[in-house]
């Protein structure tokens, strides 16, 4: 075999390396990709901005902002108590708000993640928030997390 035919020979078995490495690369991104946009793309958003706002009166423990964003609903489930509480942490806190999925229309479920720190420790709590459409575009908490 001559040098020429050598250097082909590793010139394809590079690229097919390549070739392969690409294929699966581009086979994670998918599996790992983002959940398919929901078909009413304002509602999803309007939905979502208006769990993040009330996850941010959380984080700030403005309990009068928060209370404004719930239904008629969700304040009859929880008790003054319960919204104080919730309401109450200490500095610093911080959220992460997951992909949505469409309850029924007009209602939607994100999970989402609140965190505090205690005695030097990260503390989690995995949950869900629920967002409903109450009409005339306004949005409101169904069910605090």
């Amino acid at each position: 075999m001559s040098y020429r035919e050598t250097g082909g020979t590793a010139a394809v078995i590079s690229s097919l390396l390549v070739s392969l490495l690409l294929v699966a690369q581009q086979s994670a991104y998918s599996a790992t990709a983002a959940p398919p946009v929901p078909a009413s793309l304002p509602d999803y958003l309007s939905a979502l901005s208006a769990a993040d706002h009330f996850l941010q009166a959380w984080q700030a423990g403005d309990t009068e902002n928060g209370m404004s964003l719930l239904t008629s609903h969700a304040k009859k489930a929880v008790t003054t108590e319960i919204v104080e509480e919730f309401f109450s942490n200490e500095p610093p806190a911080a959220y992460e708000i997951e992909h949505g999925k469409v309850l029924s229309r007009g209602r939607y479920e994100f999970p989402v993640v609140l965190m505090t720190a205690k005695h030097n420790r990260i503390h989690r709590q995995f949950s869900s928030i629920i967002v409903l459409d109450t009409g005339g575009n306004d949005w409101a908490i169904d069910k605090l997390p």
